[in-house]
């Protein structure tokens, strides 16, 4: 449990805590984005749209930073399509993108592009367009239609494997 968890409204003042490791090399969070090697993920959304990615060399796990020479993370940013109340009670989040297709760090999932001081819920993410492929993510209770959200990918993913599968006419 960290103090954002405790007092959300400190996301006004701290950045949410993330694990370095998971994220590519030279990340940095700040109130309401995240931003590697000088790159803001929310302004890279606004150019390229999401689901968007940006890959970069991976840090060695439990090294203290030090960069791998082999692997690659991706961080990827994707736009809330939907939120809503399920019958059984939890809430379900679905998004732009295909989560389901690459190997999603879930446990670093954040909101990016707002600052929310609202407690975090646990809520249900769709990963897939069809199919029972879900994860359960902490984020603000006040999550809405629009929001971004960030986060990493080990390897090298490219957008389009995140892709929703537009249907023929």
């Amino acid at each position: 449990m960290t103090l954002t968890d405790i007092l959300p409204s400190m996301r006004r003042v701290i950045a949410d805590p993330f694990v370095p490791d998971a994220w590519p090399e030279r990340t940095r969070p700040t109130l309401d984005d995240v931003v590697i090697g000088g790159v803001s993920l929310v302004r890279l959304a606004s150019i390229c749209e999401t689901p968007c990615v940006h890959t970069g060399a991976a840090l060695v796990p439990r090294s203290g930073g030090r960069v791998s020479t082999v692997d690659d993370a991706t961080a990827i940013v994707v736009t809330v399509s939907n939120v809503c109340r399920h019958s059984s009670g939890a809430i379900v989040v679905q998004v732009d993108a295909r989560l389901g297709a690459v190997p999603v760090a879930i446990g670093e999932l954040r909101l990016i592009g707002r600052i929310s001081t609202a407690h975090d819920v646990a809520m249900v993410i769709g990963l897939q367009d069809e199919g029972p492929d879900l994860a359960v993510a902490d984020l603000p209770g006040d999550l809405r239609i629009g929001d971004l959200l960030a986060f990493p990918c080990p390897g090298d993913i490219t957008v389009g494997r995140l892709r929703r599968h537009q249907s023929r006419r």
